[in-house]
């Protein structure tokens, strides 16, 4: 896969990220580009979430965008 097509696919997964968290802005996923792990500690702080709170949320959107791509 090319750096185009990579930086077109995080344009699409960013996009659904606003959707399911609205709260993060852009810089922070700007910050959280190709850093998955750091994702969880953005949610707590926009959201107040636990941390395991956060990470089940993450695991929720993971199984939906994979979903979505089998479809």
């Amino acid at each position: 896969m090319n750096e185009q097509t990579l930086k077109g696919e995080w344009m699409v997964l960013k996009g659904k990220m606003k959707e399911q968290w609205g709260k993060l802005t852009d810089d922070d996923l700007d910050v959280l580009e190709g850093k998955r792990d750091q994702l969880a500690g953005s949610l707590t702080k926009r959201y107040g979430y636990a941390k395991d709170e956060a990470e089940r949320q993450i695991r929720e959107f993971d199984d939906r965008i994979a979903r979505d791509v089998r479809v």
